[in-house]
């Protein structure tokens, strides 16, 4: 199953219809309460009540994207009037925020906006869009449908050509939330490839591999994490032809149950360990993105799938394995898997399908999460203006990003005494030194990016645009570092 986005009709602003809508109406006031014709009819349907509400001295004060709640409005069919702050020139943050504010005042009831001429009105909607999410698939009540969001505004025809980009992306983002939400005897190393495939009705290129095949390869890394499991090791390859050029490669750790393996990790929380194939999750919500707004980009996607299980024929600590590089690499902890995974995989993207440059993305690193917490992913990159590019990107669309150093003193840390690297340097810099490995396995001349999403793909808590568990995180990041900096310019 999927979770569907919030369905949007647009129609020139009628208010005339606002009386008898259904569900929840909508209307944007900025903070000096100042009345647009919308929000004008609405004050007389409610006989007066909106301007009471936004006259209130504490109104000025709150913070972009606050809502006052009008219930049962006596002229008027919908159940409540949500007043929402927004300035008349938001910026892009505000103007989400506040769509996300409409959204989770809606649910999955009906809901009217009322967007007139409001600058920023595009990004609001997408605001509303995002949040719009639940996952209810193994829940006996599923809840109700989202109804659809009636959007009134001065320029109809506009507003909607500018959405629906925007409406793809969030498409993107909500097949990541689905794929790091399921359970993991649901979202199986089969099962994920099998939901890949599907890709290809939307115009994307999938190719399967198959354990025989990386054997063949010599892919060892990978192959050594996955030995423990029934489940059999995948890489899928996506392959979006949209544009001109050698590809940006998109790389993800897709580990769906991870254990620890033999060095297995304690008991409490191990049942998170079904977001570890966050990484695949965010490749896989990119390249849908990209084929559901038709992209003007070649990009592929590469996702390693395993499951790391301890069992009588599961890799051990001691043990060493030959990777597809041809470097031998010595285990030293079996639940530093995600870097065996990714080495393997990023050697592939080089040697077979020659990118442009290489994004790898994981939920590598407890360490990552120490160091920077749920408020920003950890950047590790090779290349400067490559690196500046994304930080742009990601700041562009609010996902938090931070640069983090490499260095030779951090890779002297994976010395072993018996083969050509281990596969940890112990508790100092943990996150760097998973990247320092994972460099190792990046060809000098390719521009690279390594982003340890540890602490962002999946959270305790609601945020903004989700509510708690699966993010998205990186989606929005990523479709734009696409569109800034890989898309064939127009003309």
């Amino acid at each position: 199953m999927m979770t569907d986005l919030r369905e949007f009709t647009f129609a020139e602003t009628d208010l005339d219809a606002v009386a008898g809508a259904e569900g929840r109406v909508a209307v944007f006031i900025d903070s000096a309460g100042k009345l647009g014709r919308g929000a004008r009819r609405l004050n007389r349907l409610t006989k007066g009540a909106v301007a009471r509400a936004v006259a209130d001295e504490g109104w000025a004060k709150k913070p972009a994207g606050s809502v006052v709640s009008l219930s049962y409005p006596s002229g008027m069919e919908a159940e409540a009037v949500d007043i929402v702050k927004l300035e008349r020139r938001p910026d892009v943050a505000d103007a989400r925020k506040a769509g996300a504010a409409i959204a989770k005042a809606a649910g999955s009831r009906p809901v009217t906006v009322l967007g007139e001429s409001q600058i920023g009105l595009e990004q609001a909607l997408l605001g509303l869009a995002l949040r719009g999410y639940t996952f209810t698939d193994h829940k006996s009540d599923k809840g109700t449908a989202l109804a659809p969001a009636h959007v009134f505004c001065s320029k109809p025809a506009e507003i909607e050509a500018a959405v629906a980009p925007m409406l793809a992306v969030a498409g993107g983002v909500f097949f990541t939330r689905d794929l790091v939400s399921e359970p993991a005897n649901v979202l199986t190393t089969t099962e994920f490839a099998a939901r890949l495939e599907g890709l290809r009705e939307l115009g994307v290129e999938v190719e399967v591999i198959d354990e025989d095949r990386m054997e063949e390869l010599g892919m060892g890394a990978l192959l050594c994490v996955g030995q423990g499991s029934v489940s059999p090791s995948k890489l899928v390859i996506m392959r979006w032809k949209g544009g001109e050029g050698a590809p940006l490669a998109l790389v993800g750790k897709g580990v769906v149950f991870d254990t620890g393996g033999i060095s297995l990790k304690p008991a409490g929380g191990m049942e998170d360990m079904t977001m570890d194939m966050g990484g695949a999750g965010v490749v896989s919500g990119v390249m849908k993105a990209l084929a559901l707004r038709k992209a003007k980009a070649n990009v592929t996607g590469l996702v390693g799938l395993v499951e790391n299980m301890p069992s009588g024929n599961a890799v051990r600590p001691g043990d060493v394995v030959t990777s597809m590089k041809g470097d031998t690499i010595e285990v030293i902890n079996t639940d530093a898997e995600g870097r065996l995974v990714l080495s393997d995989v990023l050697w592939y993207a080089q040697e077979f399908e020659t990118p442009a440059a290489m994004v790898d993305l994981a939920t590598l690193t407890g360490a990552c999460i120490v160091a920077l917490g749920h408020e920003n992913a950890a950047v590790y990159s090779n290349d400067e203006r490559f690196a500046a590019g994304f930080l742009k990107a990601a700041e562009t669309e609010g996902e938090g990003a931070w640069r983090m150093p490499l260095g030779k003193a951090y890779d002297d840390m994976l010395k072993s005494p018996i083969a050509d690297m281990k596969n940890v340097g112990g508790r100092p810099g943990g996150s760097i030194t998973a990247a320092q490995f994972l460099k190792r396995f990046v060809k000098d001349e390719m521009p690279w990016i390594h982003l340890d999403i540890a602490g962002v793909a999946s959270l305790k808590s609601e945020s903004t645009f989700a509510p708690k568990g699966a993010t998205g995180w990186g989606v929005m990041a990523l479709d734009r570092l696409v569109r800034e900096g890989f898309e064939t310019k127009e003309g």
